[in-house]
């Protein structure tokens, strides 16, 4: 699934967002085990899944603090 406009993610659904976050984190493993065993074909793909799962805990962050302050 390639989402990576953050207004995409502000619109899913807390469930949503944690089935991409794993995705992300094993794609995320996957590649970091490429890059030490052979040369990677896109190195950009790390940086590009490191921040979508810094944009998608810093979404998930946000909401947890909304939902206290009410």
């Amino acid at each position: 699934m390639k989402v990576t406009k953050t207004s995409e993610l502000r619109d899913m659904s807390s469930e949503q967002l944690e089935v991409i976050l794993k995705d992300t984190k094993e794609t995320l493993f996957r590649l970091r085990l490429q890059a030490r065993m052979e040369r990677l074909d896109s190195p950009s793909e790390l940086k590009k899944n490191k921040r979508l799962i810094a944009k998608i805990l810093t979404i998930k962050s946000l909401r947890s603090k909304t939902q206290q302050h009410k």
